[in-house]
């Protein structure tokens, strides 16, 4: 029900912009954060920790091929965008092909283990959130050269951004690094991390973005990886985590409404990603997936290779991806990402209106 409602919301908004269903919503889609949004920017850095540039990644995808997408086939923001009319998918910006006429359409800034803490996303060589805004910089002059600079000034302020990070926050530094989780408890750290994305949609706003979105923590205790690193031998979600993620998403609600209040212009939505990924968690069967404590491909056993499809097995991988909620250790199959995404589209109509 839910699924049918927002892409019939949609599809009217659609018609009522540009009589068609085929017609572009916004005029391009600007992305800015980790692993749930790369679409290859760490395939083009040589120390990156994370990538995905190997198969079975991309197993499901166009030409069956790795792109640097953490999934077997499509990543939430290839489905929002194909929703909002577009016929592609904006390339990672450090690509040869974010050039010219590429550059109309947005621009994705995303690299795996980047977060909001910049010193996160250094401990695994992602580009992290402040370089993004760099780039972005850097974008937009691009932009002027191809659209003129009056041009350039409407894309931007009629764009939708979209920023989803944070993940790699909790697990890949605060819960393993005792410094960090003696400075901050969990509500401190959340407000630390709550307060850079704040700053951070300042600087996008001084920029001329209007319309941004800002997903939710996922429920950080039912990935695979959460499970099998703090679990303590037992197969569901861990509370603790879940609790963390419930305490982050009230804090990013509660900055949300502040920025609104604080910008004349701006609007900004959360993308809820935490309730339907928890509700795929703990009750796969009822939205037609059998699986959503296994992986579809093998993961690693040590270190960061816990998280990710094992390069060395990359013939291990499951029959029917559609099957399972999770692909690898943390990120959602391509089905899963389309159940998700519905989510995001729901939350997203008022940023087009």
């Amino acid at each position: 029900m839910q699924r049918r409602f927002a892409l019939l919301a949609l599809s009217v908004l659609l018609i009522s912009w540009g009589g068609s269903v085929q017609a572009q919503v916004v005029p391009a889609v600007i992305s800015f954060g980790d692993s749930t949004i790369d679409v290859g920017n760490n395939n083009y850095l040589p120390g990156a920790v994370f990538k995905a540039n190997y198969a079975p990644y991309g197993k499901n995808f166009r030409r069956h091929k790795a792109t640097g997408r953490f999934s077997d086939g499509k990543i939430v923001t290839d489905v929002t965008s194909e929703s909002l009319g577009f016929e592609g998918y904006a390339p990672p910006y450090l690509s040869p092909l974010a050039s010219g006429k590429n550059l109309l359409a947005g621009a994705n800034f995303g690299s795996a283990a980047s977060s909001y803490d910049d010193d996160t996303a250094a401990m695994y060589d992602a580009i992290t959130l402040s370089q993004q805004l760099k780039y972005y910089k850097e974008y937009q002059a691009k932009l002027a050269a191809v659209a003129g600079r009056r041009g350039a000034r409407s894309i931007l302020a009629d764009a939708l951004y979209v920023v989803s990070t944070g993940t790699g926050d909790f697990l890949q530094n605060y819960y393993h690094n005792a410094s960090l989780s003696a400075r901050y408890d969990v509500n401190r750290y959340c407000d630390h991390l709550v307060r850079i994305f704040s700053g951070f949609t300042d600087e996008l706003y001084k920029l001329g973005a209007r319309r941004i979105g800002v997903t939710s923590m996922p429920p950080l205790g039912c990935l695979p990886a959460a499970i099998r690193l703090y679990g303590k031998g037992r197969s569901g979600c861990v509370r603790r985590l879940n609790g963390d993620a419930e305490t982050f998403n009230r804090k990013l609600n509660a900055t949300v409404e502040a920025l609104v209040k604080r910008h004349d212009g701006l609007k900004v939505a959360v993308f809820d990603i935490y309730t339907p990924l928890r509700e795929l968690s703990e009750k796969p069967a009822a939205q037609g997936f059998s699986e959503a404590r296994k992986t579809c491909c093998r993961t690693g056993k040590a270190g960061t290779r816990v998280y990710l499809c094992d390069p060395a097995t990359a013939v291990g991988m499951c029959r029917n991806a559609s099957s399972y909620v999770y692909f690898d250790g943390v990120h959602p199959s391509e089905a899963a990402n389309l159940v998700i995404a519905d989510s995001m589209v729901s939350a997203g109509i008022d940023l087009l209106t």
